[in-house]
């Protein structure tokens, strides 16, 4: 697994946006107990801290220290400092996995053995993840789209792929349920926006060698309008089951 975001953790934290409640009742309609829970590829625990409510325990893991520093205090929660493809937890012991744009950094098959070896029988793996924003303004829109695809072309790293293809090309053997699909939906600020675009990854790569910020452009625009800005994220959501072996 890649640690991209250590350098940013403080920013990640503050700008990334939060999963709406409802994506996280869809993968609980699944779950068959709430016994254990583990999330991998956790960060600072923005999606940790939805599942706290709902588990008598929960782990989170990371293999950024920086970002698992800023990770909120829960009695149930346990933040631990692992790979995700190799863990010290006892076999059958999750009732829950999840990961939240985060798996397309992990080697998939270490992450499988790990989830396979891990889940509890009936367990369920629940994979998270957004796409590109979408803004109301359509002139901003297209504005980030030309940075996204053009100015950052060969900045983004390669695994940055699954996230365009909307995890649909992620490897998952797994006996996987069919869900509805979601949005997240804001009212955002410019200075929110630029935030958030701040973390990506191929932001810093560009402006390390460059020396010069790729959003410059950008800014001068958003901060010409002080109206708040219509937002949204795609959500893709995978969730499946371990095949059983036939007999």
């Amino acid at each position: 697994m890649k640690d991209l975001f250590s350098a940013g953790s403080q920013l990640y934290q503050q700008a990334r946006p939060s999963y709406p409640p409802e994506v996280v009742q869809e993968i609980l309609k699944h779950v068959p107990a709430s016994a254990f829970a583990w999330d991998c590829g956790a960060g600072s625990g923005q999606f940790t801290q939805l599942l706290a409510p709902y588990f008598d325990q929960v782990v989170a893991t990371d293999i950024s220290e920086q970002q698992l520093q800023l990770a909120p205090y829960f009695d149930n929660v346990s933040y631990q400092l692992q790979s995700s493809e190799q863990t010290t937890f006892a076999a059958h012991s999750f009732d829950l996995i999840t990961v939240a744009q985060a798996i397309h950094w992990f080697d998939f098959d270490a992450f499988y053995r790990e989830v396979v070896r891990t889940l509890k029988p009936e367990g369920i793996l629940a994979v998270i993840g957004y796409g590109l924003v979408q803004v109301g303004n359509e002139q901003i829109n297209q504005l980030i789209k030309q940075i996204y695809c053009e100015k950052l072309n060969g900045y983004w790293d390669p695994e940055r792929r699954y996230i365009d293809e909307e995890y649909q090309t992620i490897p998952f053997p797994f006996r996987e349920i069919i869900l509805p699909t979601f949005k997240m939906k804001y009212q955002w600020t410019a200075a929110q926006l630029l935030k958030y675009l701040s973390t990506w990854s191929a932001v810093r790569h560009y402006s390390e060698k460059n020396n010069k910020h790729p959003l410059l452009a950008l800014a001068e625009i958003l901060t010409s309008d002080e109206d708040e800005l219509q937002i949204e994220f795609p959500i893709f959501l995978r969730i499946g089951k371990v095949r059983t072996s036939k007999k």
